[in-house]
């Protein structure tokens, strides 16, 4: 008997968002980012979510090797690169496209190309630290990067690419989108080479940034970037998170719920005991009045979430027994209201969705 709890994968969402992410990119092509497991959706379903994406990017290097046994023939972006001389065989084998974004890297590659016979071609984007300072060449290091990326014969390709800290705040005081920008365009003049810095907030917000690629990520799956909602956006939410009440306890004044006894009922209440808790992903420092879908009708969560379980009030919804539906973010709730009420983000619930969570496709339209 599989528990009820089950996230559910809406295939048509993802194409749908994608062909949101195309429409705002212009000319640009499209990186499809599935790092992560495609954001905790998984890869197969990102595979046929983003079948017409122009590529697919990624940090982990064995997922990409699971993309080509998967039959995935286009470009493969490595967003951190390689991490080992040993892998760069990997790289030219399954036909991946690293980041190069510090010396350690390109010392690597230039090694291997001496010593190793790496003969490629190789396709390769040269990363600028335009300010947010994780990963990247300073301007300063950035053109003679690129001279030696050139007079490397492995090399066939570049492309100029960057991050954006705040595209969806650009006015931010401390690094203005403008400033990164700007940077940007000066430390690649007159290089020839493509360029990418557009993320899933610049490609919405900034389409004048699309360049020659876009890298949208959370947007394809139905997240929102910025303040505005997905829904404003026009995007679909993409992962359904549904549970059933598997409890109901009638408790009166002075009751509490749950460890620590965080919530005491002032009045009599029906609460209803869910088959959900942070074991599965759910976020434990998600508060009282977090919303909760039952039956259809929107409740609020009360007491602490545990491991397996967690508890909403029931006053809106009498109906409600065991066995009543329950829909934790998704389709009716969106997972930024309910990453927003847990002092998080979207992206952090749909990453954290654990392997014990049965998952399953919906490839019918919306």
């Amino acid at each position: 008997m599989p528990r009820p709890l089950v996230v559910t994968i809406h295939i048509a969402a993802l194409q749908h968002n994608l062909s949101v992410a195309a429409r705002h990119a212009g000319n640009a092509k499209v990186w499809a980012v599935v790092k992560a497991a495609a954001y905790g959706h998984g890869l197969r379903n990102a595979l046929r979510g983003f079948a017409t994406a122009d590529g697919l990017a990624l940090i982990e290097p064995e997922n990409a090797v699971l993309l080509r046994e998967a039959g995935w023939r286009g470009p493969i972006l490595l967003l951190e690169g390689f991490f080992d001389p040993a892998d760069l065989a990997t790289v030219v084998r399954h036909d991946l496209n690293p980041a190069i974004h510090c010396e350690a890297q390109l010392r690597m590659l230039e090694l291997a190309v001496r010593e190793r016979g790496i003969s490629g071609p190789l396709d390769v984007h040269l990363k600028l630290n335009s300010g947010m300072n994780r990963l990247g060449f300073t301007p300063e290091q950035f053109r003679a990067a690129y001279a030696r990326l050139r007079a490397l014969p492995c090399v066939r390709g570049i492309t100029l690419m960057t991050h954006l800290a705040n595209a969806d705040a650009p006015d931010n005081p401390v690094l203005p989108m403008a400033r990164q920008v700007a940077c940007f365009e000066q430390s690649g003049s007159g290089l020839d080479a493509a360029r990418t810095l557009a993320n899933s907030a610049a490609d919405l917000l900034h389409p004048e940034l699309s360049a020659d690629w876009v890298r949208p990520g959370i947007m394809l799956y139905g997240g929102s970037p910025s303040a505005q909602s997905a829904a404003e956006f026009g995007l679909e939410p993409a992962m359904t998170l549904r549970s059933e009440l598997i409890g109901v306890q009638n408790i009166g004044p002075g009751d509490a719920v749950g460890y620590g006894s965080r919530f005491v009922a002032t009045k009599p209440m029906c609460i209803g005991v869910v088959a959900c808790g942070y074991a599965d992903g759910y976020p434990r420092q998600a508060p009282d009045g977090t919303p909760v879908i039952v039956d259809g009708v929107r409740c609020a969560l009360i007491g602490r979430v545990s491991m397996d379980m967690l508890t909403v009030d029931l006053s809106p919804v009498p109906q409600a027994r065991v066995g009543s539906a329950v829909t934790l973010w998704g389709r009716g709730l969106p997972i930024d209201e309910v990453a927003r009420a847990a002092g998080t983000i979207g992206y952090e619930l749909m990453c954290a969705i654990a392997p014990r969570v049965h998952m399953v496709d919906d490839p019918q339209p919306f």
